[in-house]
C-alpha cells in the first residue's frame, strides 16, 4: 500500500499507475473512476487501455442548480472513447442531506459518509462511486477497483466488492492500493 504524504490531485498519475498494476495482477476489468470535469477519467483512459471504465460524475444540481458539472466537451471525449457515464444522487448523501440540513440532525448514512471520511476523503468516495455505478446497472457485481480523490483528481484507489445501495452494509473493502497520509 502506498501513503501519499498530502492529498490531491499532485498523487493523480501516481495512483493510476499503481491501481493499474494491480488491477492487472487481480484480472479485475471494471474500473470506477470519480470525476467532476473528465479529467482524472480521460487519463483512467489512457492508465487501463481496454478495460471498462465507469466514469461517476457530481449529480446535476451539485453546484449549480440544474447544471451539469461535466463539460460537454469532456462528455463526449469519454463516451467516444468508450466509457460509461454515472450521473445520479449521490449514495451517502442524497435526501438525508435535506433534512440535517433543515432540522439540524444527522442521519445514520451521514454518520457513515463521515466515519469513512476518517480513512480519507478518496475512501469515502470510493465506496460511494462503487454504490452509484451498481444502482445505475453499470456493474457485473465482480470485484472492481475504486478511484477517488479529494476535491479532484485521484490520491485513493480501493479493490472493492460492489453492492446496491439497499445492501450498504454488505459492501467488502479487500485492499487499499494507495490513498493520503
Amino acid at each position: 500500500m502506498k501513503i501519499f504524504d498530502e492529498p490531491g490531485p499532485a498523487n493523480t498519475d501516481e495512483c493510476l499507475a499503481l491501481a493499474s498494476q494491480r488491477a492487472s495482477e487481480l484480472g479485475i476489468n471494471e474500473i470506477i473512476v470519480a470525476t467532476n470535469k473528465g479529467d482524472t477519467a480521460i487519463k483512467a483512459l489512457d492508465a487501463f487501455p481496454g478495460l471498462k471504465i465507469i466514469a461517476v460524475t457530481h449529480h446535476v444540481g451539485y453546484k449549480e442548480p440544474f447544471k451539469q458539472e461535466l463539460p460537454d466537451e469532456a462528455r463526449n471525449e469519454l463516451k467516444t472513447k468508450g466509457a460509461s457515464i454515472v450521473t445520479t444522487a449521490h449514495a451517502l448523501s442524497n435526501v438525508e442531506r435535506s433534512f440535517s440540513t433543515k432540522y439540524k440532525g444527522i442521519s445514520p448514512i451521514e454518520i457513515a459518509a463521515i466515519t469513512l471520511k476518517m480513512f480519507g476523503q478518496g475512501t469515502k468516495v470510493c465506496v460511494e462511486i462503487a454504490l452509484m455505478a451498481a444502482d445505475a446497472g453499470a456493474l457485473t457485481g465482480k470485484p472492481v477497483l475504486c478511484i477517488g480523490g479529494s476535491g479532484t483528481g485521484a490520491d485513493t484507489a480501493l479493490i472493492l466488492t460492489p453492492v446496491h445501495q439497499k445492501n450498504f452494509l454488505d459492501m467488502k473493502i479487500h485492499e487499499i492500493i494507495c490513498k493520503p497520509r
